[in-house]
């Protein structure tokens, strides 16, 4: 894989260009020439605290730095810290890991599916404009250092960096139920549209097993949103390569990031249908990344099988399947695309 390289702070991005040349991502640290990214792990967590899994909080800085050197040094030269507002996120940790490990980390605002917060949460009665100005301020300006202050005052601190810039998000981050759209869910989805229009930063929206995935590229792309914006996460939850290509054909990215879960499906079924979207010539639209989000998966948390696992154990297999220049599309090519920040 290629090495992380030219992590430098240089304020915000510029022109567009090809597989992302010209063009800046937004990390933790600063604004990075897309084409200086290198390998990107699209969808991982350092941070995360939520009622749905309770006993499985990440949420120590020692351990998370720990596990975060374990995917560097598989090979991965920058990741997608995709905890959103209100879960826990940690950004000027973040911040801190990233200059201690030299993995370059793009931070995510925005917010869950709704299960993650709950009926009494404070952010159930916030309407779409307050939760994009929200979104729009993370991006530009920096995001808080404790979400908790934000529900009580407009004004707070800061998350600084090492050097003491303030830590910005470079993506927006929404979710949505099993076939379904919350009111809450639509409200995020309407904000995380507006901070798009207003700041350029790509748009994530988590799917339950891709369902609805066409109903929310198109209500996006209603709202002026378009699909090569917009990563699908958990895509392979259904892996039907024939719904995939459809997506792909609409410029959407398709987030493959359910590896070692074999209780839902297998990395073999996943190698299947990585190979079959490769072959409907839609390999310029997969990421990938890991999503394991759970202390008892990561090793440094005494958990397995750990970060190290997409690139140790489940690259080798789909090189030898699909070939290196693909693969490195994935990893390389295609996130140089998606991330950086649109004119």
């Amino acid at each position: 894989m290629a090495s992380a390289g030219g992590f430098v702070a240089d304020g915000a991005g510029g022109a567009g260009g090809a597989g992302g040349a010209g063009r800046m991502v937004r990390t933790v640290l600063g604004d990075v020439a897309a084409s200086a990214l290198g390998a990107v792990n699209y969808h991982e967590h350092l941070f995360q605290v939520s009622p749905l899994l309770t006993g499985d909080e990440l949420d120590d800085e020692t351990a998370s730095t720990a596990e975060a050197a374990l995917l560097k040094d598989s090979g991965f030269a920058a990741m997608v810290d995709a905890t959103p507002f209100g879960l826990g996120r940690d950004p000027e940790v973040v911040a801190r890991i990233s200059a201690t490990t030299a993995l370059g980390i793009v931070a995510t605002t925005g917010m869950h599916r709704e299960a993650h917060y709950g009926a009494d949460h404070p952010l159930q009665v916030w309407e779409a404009e307050r939760r994009a100005a929200l979104f729009i301020a993370e991006v530009q300006t920096g995001m808080a250092a404790d979400d908790g202050e934000t529900f009580e005052s407009p004004e707070v601190s800061l998350a600084r960096t090492p050097a003491g810039a303030p830590v910005r998000a470079g993506m927006l981050k929404a979710g949505i139920g099993y076939w379904s759209i919350s009111a809450f869910e639509r409200a995020t989805l309407d904000a995380v549209a507006l901070a798009h229009g207003a700041t350029g930063a790509p748009v994530m929206v988590h799917l339950e097993f891709c369902t609805a995935a066409h109903e929310v590229l198109d209500l996006l792309a209603a709202a002026g949103v378009a699909a090569d914006r917009v990563v699908l996460a958990h895509a392979d939850r259904d892996p039907d390569a024939g719904l995939h290509a459809s997506l792909a054909e609409r410029g959407a990215y398709l987030g493959y990031d359910g590896f070692a879960r074999p209780r839902t499906r297998s990395d073999a079924e996943l190698l299947v249908l990585t190979a079959s979207v490769v072959a409907a010539g839609a390999g310029d639209r997969i990421v990938l990344g890991g999503d394991v989000a759970r202390r008892t998966r990561y090793i440094s948390y005494g958990g397995m099988p750990g970060l190290g696992y997409l690139g140790e154990r489940y690259l080798p297999r789909l090189r030898a399947l699909v070939g290196e220049e693909a693969v490195d599309r994935m990893l390389i090519d295609n996130p140089a695309r998606l991330l950086p920040l649109s004119p």
